[in-house]
């Protein structure tokens, strides 16, 4: 590729073809995150109501499934260059179709972890590793804008996705309500993806990069374990995720014996729509501000709304604090990238996403079964939420810690 042969673009414009890639990744991340991710909260109400199940079996059928996802996410990278970007996205899609209409048939133990297993390839192919290395070959100064705009799909999916699937499941039961959302997946997702995504555009920076005697992954990600600004994002978004996600996943459940099922459809609702909020209001001014400071700010934030939602019992007092948790979960899945945009070689940035998004997953895959298994041991959720406090607040201090400049 030679930096002289590129097309000259405005990502400025509104008519630039990237735009196009934005919305298509919107929709990805809608149903990526409605079925993959906020969709877990549903399961294991679902599941302990279909068939009495504890929540630490159901919860480490979750774990699983981030375990085995992020083994696939960490090559990412590598699967796009190999087959192209609507191929990954096609095939995404398809996996996660699958994997939904296998867990509504879900009728033994063994069954939930061969269906999270299919999932796991669903949301490789679906979620933040795949989204922000796609925008990647279309954006480069407005990347940081696209990938929030498009990851809002990730809360819309919470937004929509949970409420209509609690309803489906009220009218269809569970194992149709599965099949009906994987049908609407493959209809809107293929489709589209076919007619929208095609030949990413030649610029100059990408001809500059690939001229430049580009490390290789192997060398960026053995670089990226020996510098210290790396291991501190990476552990510090890691630590976050886990409490983060092990609340979510058990909301609902937590939820359902305080303020009843509908309420806590429309307590998680209002979680993912105030994630929108949030990351729509700092996508016009994230790239100016500083980013590891915002992080460590959103993540006192979210200590406070657990403190809240363990210690007061009322309707609209755990409306607000599910608001307040809400407000940065949006831009703690946006914020890890553009942060090693910012600090980092840009030649790495796929690669780095693409681990960093791994070492994530990997951490947070134990948060649901953890905070499953304190719930057993101790009874309730007081102890397990607490737990996640504590790891809110030590993840706020690791953040802080920057390396020494542009590296890996």
């Amino acid at each position: 590729m030679d930096a002289l042969n590129f097309t000259p673009r405005d990502e400025t414009s509104i008519r630039y073809e990237g735009w196009r890639i934005v919305v298509v990744c919107f929709l990805l991340a809608t149903f990526g995150w409605g079925l993959g991710f906020y969709g877990q909260s549903v399961y294991v109400a679902e599941l302990q109501r279909l068939h009495g199940w504890p929540a630490s079996l159901i919860s480490s059928g979750t774990t699983f499934f981030y375990l085995f996802g992020a083994a696939l996410v960490a090559f990412v990278s590598e699967a796009i260059k190999a087959f192209g970007p609507r191929n990954c996205l096609v095939a995404g899609t398809l996996a996660m179709a699958a994997a939904a209409a296998s867990i509504g048939q879900v009728r033994e133990p063994w069954q939930l972890y061969l269906a999270n297993a299919v999932l796991a390839f669903g949301w490789a192919g679906t979620s933040l590793g795949i989204i922000t290395n796609v925008l990647g070959l279309w954006f480069d100064n407005k990347r940081g804008m696209a990938i929030s705009l498009a990851l809002n799909g990730a809360s819309f999916g919470g937004i929509v996705g949970v409420p209509l699937l609690i309803m489906a499941i009220g009218y269809f039961g569970f194992s149709g309500a599965m099949t009906a959302s994987a049908v609407v997946m493959v209809a809107v997702m293929v489709p589209v993806i076919l007619l929208s995504v095609g030949r990413p555009p030649v610029h100059a920076s990408a001809g500059d990069i690939e001229a430049a005697d580009a490390p290789s992954p192997t060398q960026i990600r053995a670089r990226a374990f020996r510098d210290i600004g790396f291991l501190s994002v990476s552990a510090a978004f890691a630590l976050v995720l886990f409490a983060q996600v092990g609340f979510i996943v058990h909301l609902i459940a937590f939820l359902d014996s305080v303020i009843g099922r509908e309420r806590a459809a429309i307590a998680m609702a209002l979680l993912t729509a105030m994630a929108v909020v949030g990351r729509v209001l700092f996508s016009f001014v994230i790239d100016r501000m500083n980013q590891r400071l915002a992080s460590a700010l959103s993540f006192v934030s979210q200590a406070i709304a657990l403190l809240i939602v363990i210690n007061v019992h009322h309707d609209y007092a755990l409306f607000a604090a599910c608001a307040l948790f809400g407000f940065s979960v949006g831009n703690l899945i946006t914020l890890p990238a553009l942060i090693v945009q910012r600090e980092f070689d840009p030649r790495s940035f796929g690669v780095l996403v693409s681990l960093i998004t791994a070492i994530n997953q990997i951490t947070y895959a134990f948060g649901p079964g953890v905070v499953g298994l304190l719930h057993d041991l101790s009874g309730s959720y007081t102890l397990p939420f607490y737990g996640c406090i504590a790891v809110e607040l030590t993840a706020a201090v690791l953040v802080m810690i920057r390396g020494r400049g542009k590296s890996a």
